[in-house]
């Protein structure tokens, strides 16, 4: 049915369950994964107006870029036990200074993948628009079927 999944994380505990999940059935359909984590590059304030903004520099963009690898590798050793622990192999992915939802869905695309697996907090409403949802941009935006899961309570 699926023969390349790719299971995004942004190490939250729902996320964990997204990528716990997504192995499983890699597992059990016997199809390569793929573990994406994406950051997203240094914000900058520009100002408006009058009011000066704010631009980093070149010290400041390395150590949050470095800041920025540390964690994924972080995230991405996780998911490697989990892999381990589930008993699959997979492929460990950090995309730096990207927008999430753009980088889940180029990936998705380039690397061949036919299912993407990602959490979601099932927020409704209002919650819903003022929070944001990547998972609901990938949804909307991609051309490669999603599969959502919702956090266990």
């Amino acid at each position: 049915m699926y023969a390349s999944i790719l299971l995004s994380t942004d190490g939250s505990d729902v996320a964990r369950q997204g990528v716990k999940h997504g192995m499983a059935l890699a597992k059990a359909l016997n199809a390569n994964a793929t573990v994406i984590t994406v950051t997203e590059p240094l914000p900058i304030y520009y100002g408006s107006g009058h009011a000066s903004g704010w631009m980093p520099s070149q010290e400041e963009f390395d150590r949050f870029d470095a800041a920025c690898k540390e964690q994924a590798g972080k995230l991405l050793d996780e998911a490697r036990a989990m892999a381990e622990e589930i008993g699959i192999s997979a492929e460990f992915l950090h995309v730096p200074n990207a927008h999430p939802a753009t980088a889940i869905i180029e990936t998705a695309k380039s690397r061949g993948c036919d299912l993407i697996v990602m959490a979601s907090h099932g927020r409704r409403g209002l919650r819903k628009l003022i929070l944001g949802s990547q998972t609901s941009e990938v949804l909307v935006d991609g051309s490669v079927p999603v599969l959502v899961v919702h956090p266990q309570t």
